[in-house]
């Protein structure tokens, strides 16, 4: 099984989520549909970025570490 992480930008403030799933393009109409709480309020988002990974603890390693102060400036050196 394939496991990805992946960065979603949100056209409405700019801001970015960080996420995990086997599916990321469905994630993202999720997201886009409203069914993710915590993304809900900053509709339409765009896919800007993602990751492969061949096991679930390397996907959930990467996405703790994007999420992480140092994974934040990883991300914003590559202008994302």
């Amino acid at each position: 099984m394939i496991f990805y992480i992946y960065v979603l930008r949100s056209l409405k403030d700019n801001r970015r989520y960080v996420g995990m799933s086997k599916h990321p393009d469905k994630r993202l109409i999720e997201h886009n549909a409203g069914y993710t709480k915590s993304t809900k309020g900053y509709r339409p988002w765009i896919l800007i970025y993602k990751e492969e990974f061949k096991t679930l603890q390397e996907a959930r390693n990467r996405e703790v570490f994007l999420k992480s102060g140092i994974g934040r400036e990883f991300l914003d050196k590559l202008h994302l």
